[in-house]
């Protein structure tokens, strides 16, 4: 969904300087860049949790999974953040025999900025797992798959009677 500057503004507050992610996007700080198009930036996450772990993020400012929509161009976006964090991992760990993809959901999220997480496994140390596991009704990390089916525009869900 594409979102005029106002209508991002009104999503944060209007503290689009205070967000690091997207100081990050327009190149305000030294995080090298893995990979930057005109709508994604990914780098590698300043904590990381895996043999290889990457944040894949719009440069656009969109807060949470939650701000996302069942329309085609959120689904084109979210799905081109998958195809990113895939490319970058089968170029950096083609050894690994495992990926995981998916984001935090609020309260969960540690940032205020849609990012995707792409792992190469296994997670080091083992335990930081834990951070990514889905709490169900409560949040916690959803898989990019479950996230691209809830905001797929193709899908129809039969209304209940």
């Amino acid at each position: 969904m594409i979102r005029t500057v106002t209508e991002v503004g009104r999503m944060t507050g209007g503290a689009l300087s205070d967000c690091i992610f997207c100081q990050i996007a327009t190149s305000s700080t030294s995080t090298t860049l893995l990979h930057s198009d005109d709508k994604v930036v990914a780098f590698r996450d300043i904590n990381p949790s895996a043999f290889r772990h990457y944040l894949v993020i719009p440069k656009q400012h969109i807060p949470t999974v939650k701000n996302l929509q069942r329309s085609s161009d959120d689904f084109s976006l979210v799905s081109h953040m998958l195809d990113v964090g895939k490319s970058l991992l089968h170029r950096d760990a083609p050894q690994s025999k495992h990926y995981r993809f998916g984001f935090h959901q609020p309260p969960f999220n540690s940032v205020d900025h849609l990012h995707l997480h792409c792992f190469a496994l296994p997670y080091t140390p083992s335990w930081r797992f834990m951070k990514y596991l889905s709490l169900g009704p409560l949040g916690g990390f959803i898989e990019v798959e479950k996230l691209l089916e809830r905001i797929n525009p193709q899908i129809i869900y039969p209304s209940s009677m």
